[in-house]
């Protein structure tokens, strides 16, 4: 079922929002692809409320982890991230999201906007050449002062980081420090969650800004400065304009579509990057006199267990596996549910089996599934509102009629699984409702017929709306309630004039006999 906008009568207010980009030296894992999730549910959900909605994602594709790579698997850079971006964004569309457009920073107008930003830049004196000495970690692509390091190893990764001495233009990011102070503590929403915005704040702008390394000479597998071609862009200037880049910015022009859609209403990243998106990121855009994103949300992470997945560790877990194991619903259900707004998150095969069992195969499955058989059962499937009410139905019918206002509130704060609770609270009071009612007793009393069928009415009510505000994020599953309540009924409350000619009930979650898949994944 396509979703009718709420907001239909007046001027679709815009909406942009975007993923960081992925990085290609990997297939990513289910942690990677969480983000992508999270980023579809809420592009989803706005759509839904009526906005015009861009949804952003793609593939960073430069950078000497990339080269070295490509020179280990004897393929050329760009051979190699063609291949990986192939893969991500396959992942990407397994997953049943909506983006409107998959960007890379190999594609030849990126690297040349890219390469005007940096040359505007360097006329304008904010960027300057000079020589770098520091200690370097090549998987993250930074370089570390001695006192920023942990243990003696990067502060980020674990890893072991090396000298390195280079030519190097830099940024002038301390220039724009102070304006950047002040930015934060006159917009409190721009950096979420707050933890974040403390982070930032107290940890690195108070300290003081260090001017930033925006090119290398090391490596050639990046953009290159067209006036020094010996030097490539460095990372981030390449990978964080592309929110600006692909939409149309250009430093002498701008297109309808960007003037339309900047500034980005959300940027959504991992907090491991938050850093880069909330103070190099708007520090550029202050220099080149653009407004600056209107939030940043550094979502925490999926852990596997109580670590994070990583290929050393040898606990990665790839996100078509899991939909393969369990469905593509259950495990956007999983990572949306079991990541909290501002607290990682745990993934084990273990605690995904007890989720679908209990709340997609019983609250949910369940509950559809004797509901429409019932109206089958007791009506042959036709089943309108006979209006012989009672007490006991008005908790029912005053939460489905308050969803979209409980929804909502969650939503506009991107408590994504706290939105979830919302819908599913709804039917755990209808499965509660049943009890409450008892159909099957009135089934055996001639005179309350009428009542029966405003139960099962009041039900399939319920179920129907629910399975609206689960759409944004449970996509296939929100479908096939529809099809089995054989309606295309999208009033968003309780409409009491409703009637339905059901079809027949097919279970929408299976029970998982949870050692039978443990040992079946086990063996595999």
């Amino acid at each position: 079922m396509d979703l009718v906008p709420l907001m239909v009568n007046k001027m679709k207010e815009k909406y942009y929002i975007s993923t960081a980009i992925a990085y290609t030296s990997g297939k990513p894992h289910i942690g990677n692809t969480y983000e992508i999730i999270l980023a579809d549910a809420i592009a989803r959900y706005k759509r839904f409320k009526g906005f015009d909605v861009y949804f952003q994602t793609g593939t960073d594709e430069h950078g000497e982890k990339i080269q070295l790579k490509a020179e280990d698997k004897g393929v050329t850079p760009q051979e190699f991230v063609d291949d990986i971006a192939d893969e991500i964004k396959r992942i990407w569309d397994c997953m049943n999201t909506t983006y409107d457009r998959f960007v890379r920073t190999t594609d030849p107008n990126h690297e040349r906007v890219v390469q005007n930003i940096f040359k505007k830049l360097f006329d304008q004196g904010d960027i300057y050449l000079g020589k770098y000495e520091g200690l370097y970690c090549t998987p993250c692509e930074s370089f570390f002062t001695e006192s920023q390091l942990v243990d003696g190893k990067c502060p980020d990764c674990g890893r072991e980081v090396a000298k390195k001495s280079e030519e190097a233009y830099f940024f002038k990011l301390s220039k724009y420090q102070d304006r950047l102070i002040k930015y934060i503590e006159e917009h409190p929403e721009f950096i979420q969650p707050e933890s974040r915005k403390n982070e930032m704040i107290n940890n690195f702008l108070k300290p003081g800004l260090q001017d930033l390394c925006v090119s290398r000479t090391s490596f050639n597998w990046g953009v290159p400065v067209d006036f020094d071609p010996k030097h490539v862009v460095y990372v981030w200037l390449d990978a964080l304009t592309n929110y600006i880049t692909n939409i149309g910015y250009d430093v002498d022009s701008q297109t309808a579509e960007f003037n339309k859609l900047w500034p980005a209403d959300l940027h959504l990243i991992g907090k491991d990057i938050i850093r880069f998106h909330t103070i190099y990121w708007p520090i550029f855009l202050m220099a080149l006199d653009l407004p600056l994103p209107k939030q940043v949300f550094g979502h925490p992470w999926l852990l596997c267990g109580n670590d994070k997945m990583s290929k050393s560790k040898g606990n990665i877990i790839y996100a078509d596996d899991l939909a393969e194991l369990f469905g593509v619903d259950a495990v956007r259900y999983y990572v949306l549910h079991e990541i909290p707004f501002a607290n990682d998150g745990t993934l084990t095969y273990e605690l995904m089996i007890e989720r679908i069992n209990s709340d997609l195969a019983n609250i949910l499955g369940n509950l559809v599934n004797r509901t429409i058989s019932m109206a089958n059962k007791y009506f042959e499937g036709t089943v309108t509102n006979k209006k012989v009410a009672e007490e006991v139905d008005n908790e029912l019918i005053n939460q489905i009629n308050d969803l979209d206002k409980n929804v909502e509130a969650k939503m506009d704060k991107l408590e994504i699984g706290a939105a979830l609770d919302v819908i599913f609270d709804l039917l755990r009071r209808s499965n509660k409702y049943i009890d409450e009612t008892t159909p099957w007793s009135l089934a055996k009393e001639e005179d309350k017929k009428d009542r029966l069928e405003t139960v099962l009415f009041n039900l399939l009510e319920s179920i129907r709306v629910a399975a609206i505000y689960l759409k944004p994020y449970l996509p296939e599953t929100s479908d096939n309630i529809f099809n089995q309540l054989n309606t295309t009924n999208d009033t968003t409350t309780y409409d009491e004039n409703n009637s339905y000619t059901v079809g027949t009930p097919v279970p929408l979650f299976q029970r998982i006999d949870k050692e039978k898949k443990l040992a079946e994944i086990e063996n595999n």
